[in-house]
């Protein structure tokens, strides 16, 4: 996982072509973008989605095997959950369709980050991610997710 602010993204320009132009999507998106799914090119595209966070998100800690995650959300707050998927017992098992598996028992190296606010968070395959936390109380947030494919 990388976790980073939004003024730092000319940092992956070298790591991954893909990964800077959806970085590029988030650093230019306004908050008044509207919700659905924009095609950046052949291998990213955005989703642009809302809800209210939540204290405990039930599915668990979600990880992809052929995607790699860019979350932010451009409005709001949302607490991540993260652990490594090594190790951790499989609670909801493989969407081919959806290219994600649900996790529980964490890591007892897990840890969580904040994002929005100008910051944002790289999950690749291996980073189990559980969003949609809330944090000190629940919001409606409005989040972009950049969807890599690999």
């Amino acid at each position: 996982m990388i976790l980073d602010t939004l003024k730092n993204i000319d940092i992956y320009k070298n790591l991954s072509p893909d990964i800077y132009v959806g970085l590029q999507f988030l650093k230019t998106a306004e908050p008044d973008i509207a919700l659905g799914t924009y095609p950046i090119n052949d291998k990213v595209k955005a989703i642009v989605s809302e809800y209210e966070t939540v204290a405990d998100f039930k599915r668990g800690y979600e990880a992809h095997q052929h995607i790699i995650d860019i979350q932010y959300p451009v409005i709001g707050l949302e607490r991540v959950k993260w652990s490594p998927i090594e190790g951790m017992q499989v609670n909801i098992p493989y969407d081919s369709v959806r290219d994600r598996t649900f996790f529980c028992m964490p890591s007892a190296q897990s840890t969580h980050v904040d994002i929005g606010n100008g910051i944002f968070a790289i999950m690749f395959p291996g980073d189990g991610h559980g969003p949609q936390h809330l944090i000190g109380k629940p919001e409606v947030i409005k989040k972009i997710t950049i969807k890599i494919s690999i």
